[in-house]
């Protein structure tokens, strides 16, 4: 059966929106040595927040009032999903290389499944927890460079631990969405850009206090900072947005599965990075994992 009109649109649109997703990862470990992490963060959702704001001013006028009584749940959304997420990530660039970015990020929709399990009780099946182990062995196997042994040693790359951490508070940011308020969807993302832009300053000072901001003065630096300002920012979210409205959520967050294979493919096309056996194992394992996760889930 041939995919329709409106399923080829969508899926045009999902595949641009993770390649967006991808190149985050790339642009994050480029931006090592031309801008500080925190100040990367803030200026992204600066960025972000005021683009939205230009484009849905009259959404977000007819719609803010409605976002008032849901403050418990937009906050707390904003600062793990968008600063806690993008800082921890910036920080492990420093650390880590753009394939190891792509890879550990890819476990997110498992992260998803073990925090719907933990915290909302979500009933699961063998193949699910089968999927959940499978996808945490890849981390580790990669995390350890595929010497596991250094599990009983705790010999970790600590940027590899970061993207983990910033994982599993983006799946957060993903368990709550299910419960965002009746608004426009970009009235909401805005909220959500705001308040992560805003959550960003104090960091953005500390860092600046400490002596170890670095603003971007170059014009590769201030490319990376617009590229992931609109593009992995602004322009994929819409987009994705798009998508789930043509397809639904749950085809369309398949496609999120495209986030490690374009990262690790454009890591080791655009920075040149090796890519090592221990790396196509852990990827395997992932995309496997995610694989065995989603099959028999109930549509949502």
């Amino acid at each position: 059966m041939q995919p329709s009109n409106t399923s080829r649109r969508a899926y045009f649109l999902l595949i641009v929106t993770t390649l967006f997703w991808g190149g985050n990862m790339v642009a994050a470990r480029m931006a090592v040595g031309e801008i500080s992490p925190m100040a990367l963060s803030f200026f992204r959702w600066l960025i972000c927040a005021v683009s939205l704001i230009v484009i849905a001013r009259r959404d977000v006028a007819t719609h803010w009032r409605a976002l008032l009584p849901h403050w418990k749940l937009i906050l707390p959304m904003a600062i793990g999903g968008m600063t806690a997420y993008g800082n921890l990530l910036y920080v492990a660039a420093s650390h880590t290389s753009g394939i190891n970015l792509s890879i550990i990020q890819g476990a997110i929709p498992v992260f998803v499944l073990i925090g719907a399990f933990l915290f909302q009780r979500k009933r699961t099946n063998a193949l699910t927890l089968a999927g959940v182990a499978l996808t945490l062995v890849g981390i580790l196997y990669m995390a350890t460079r595929g010497h596991l042994e250094a599990l009983t040693t705790l010999q970790f790359n600590i940027g590899d631990i970061y993207v983990v951490i910033a994982g599993i508070c983006y799946a957060g940011y993903a368990l709550g969405l299910p419960h965002r308020p009746a608004v426009p969807a970009i009235v909401f993302f805005t909220a959500l850009a705001c308040v992560g832009m805003v959550a960003s300053l104090p960091l953005f000072l500390i860092e600046a206090a400490s002596g170890d901001l670095m603003m971007p003065a170059t014009p590769k630096a201030f490319a990376i900072v617009m590229y992931i300002g609109l593009g992995p920012s602004f322009i994929a979210q819409l987009l994705f947005m798009r998508g789930v409205a043509l397809i639904g959520p749950s085809r369309a967050g398949l496609f999120i599965n495209l986030v490690p294979i374009f990262g690790a493919i454009m890591s080791v096309l655009i920075l040149g990075e090796p890519f090592a056996s221990y790396h196509a194992v852990a990827l395997a394992c992932v995309l496997g994992g995610i694989f065995l996760a989603e099959r028999k889930r109930p549509a949502a």
